[in-house]
């Protein structure tokens, strides 16, 4: 097949960028805990561990996008994001001391989150508008497929005998061809007028605002996809031997499935309507909850429910993004990219806090129930706003 003209060299630098920091960062999550266990460390080292990073993650999304506002050329800053969370990440098999491991996953993922924005910006500057959502859906894409790849590599060298520890040494050879990637295969556009100070320095447009607001409402009831390990443990039931691999192999499968949806989603977005195949994904995120809700002790239905998630999750990570860079002008792209990236962030901190906390408690029904409820005035809330044309 003929090569698109939209898929140049900058693009599939992103491309490749983005598979290989998520195979190097999947294969970290994946012993993480194993590994603080060896070290006489529990669960509440992992959380804090956790909590510190997630928080540097959602503050880095927005510091990303307020500086690639700043500045003329975003690619040196984004590979100064992918360098970091490459060095903080392998740092953190070099000491056994909690507070320094703590200090180099947070700097690792601060790197994750700063360059988000602005890896974001130069894949919309790349293609144009007419390709948003499939440029983003091809990045989605290569995310999902790493986050397949990243665990079962980790989960290989375990089987041949390499320690935890060995294995985050490891993870540090997809990060550097990240780097790489994305340092030596992508480009500033050249050529391109300046932003008049008026144009870099006018507020955001009350539509990019509406539309955030409608994402915030619908992320708070979006937690994290770790909660599906739980979900998939209490549909399977026991301790047999092959719990966990059942389990893994779900989640695989969970991610091979948004893997396959994030291009398709695009396309078609591209096609018709962003955001209302946006809010057809939303939709379909109120009834996987709902299924979550009132069919988690039938496996059957967990599995069903597991699919529509991968499915849904990849509509959502795709055409969030290719919205914002629709609606937003080129000079306050930057911004916008990394104010609706912690929009997402804040919601699914606050629903992942909530599910855990019920899930803790025991009641597994209301955990999910919740979600549904505040994703469907997600729904609602961007149904009015595209039925008044405030988006389109």
């Amino acid at each position: 097949m003929a090569r698109q003209a939209w898929v140049t060299r900058t693009v599939v630098g992103i491309i490749v960028a983005t598979l290989f920091s998520d195979v190097g960062h999947e294969m970290v999550t994946a012993v993480l805990p194993l590994y603080l266990g060896t070290l006489g460390l529990g669960t509440a080292a992992l959380g804090l561990m956790e909590g510190a990073a997630d928080l540097a993650f959602s503050l880095s999304k927005l510091a990303g996008g307020a500086v690639g506002h700043r500045v003329a050329k975003k690619r040196p800053w984004a590979t100064a994001g992918y360098a970091l969370t490459t060095l903080g990440t392998g740092l953190i098999a070099t000491t056994q001391l909690l507070a320094a491991m703590i200090s180099f996953r947070t700097a690792a993922w601060f790197g994750r989150g700063f360059r988000s924005p602005l890896r974001d910006f130069l894949l919309a500057d790349e293609v144009g508008p007419t390709h948003f959502g499939r440029a983003y859906g091809l990045e989605r894409t290569a995310d999902m497929i790493g986050a397949v790849i990243g665990p079962l590599v980790a989960a290989g060298l375990v089987a041949l005998g390499a320690s935890f520890r060995t294995v985050i040494l490891v993870s540090v050879v997809p990060s550097l061809v990240s780097v790489i990637a994305i340092g030596a295969f992508t480009r500033d556009r050249v050529g391109v007028p300046a932003p008049a100070p008026a144009e870099a320095k006018a507020p955001l447009p009350r539509a990019f605002w509406l539309f955030t607001a409608g994402v915030l409402l619908f992320g708070l009831g979006d937690f994290s996809r770790t909660f599906l390990i739980v979900i998939a443990a209490l549909a399977l039931g026991g301790d047999s031997q092959g719990l966990v691999s059942a389990i893994v192999l779900l989640y695989a499968g969970h991610n091979l499935v948004s893997a396959f949806a994030a291009y398709p989603a695009g396309k078609l977005g591209d096609a018709t309507s962003k955001t209302r195949v946006l809010i057809a994904g939303y939709a379909l995120g109120v009834v996987t909850n709902l299924v979550f809700a009132f069919g988690h002790a039938s496996l059957p239905l967990v599995i069903v429910a597991i699919a529509l998630s991968g499915i849904y999750i990849a509509i959502e990570e795709t055409l969030e993004k290719a919205v914002v860079a629709e609606l937003l002008p080129r000079a306050q792209r930057s911004l916008g990219l990394g104010i609706l990236a912690s929009a997402n962030a804040l919601g699914d901190f606050a629903s992942t806090l909530f599910v855990g906390l019920m899930l803790e408690a025991g009641h597994v029904t209301a955990a999910f129930a919740a979600p549904a409820a505040v994703g469907a005035a997600g729904v609602a809330w961007m149904l009015v706003i595209r039925a008044r044309a405030i988006v389109r």
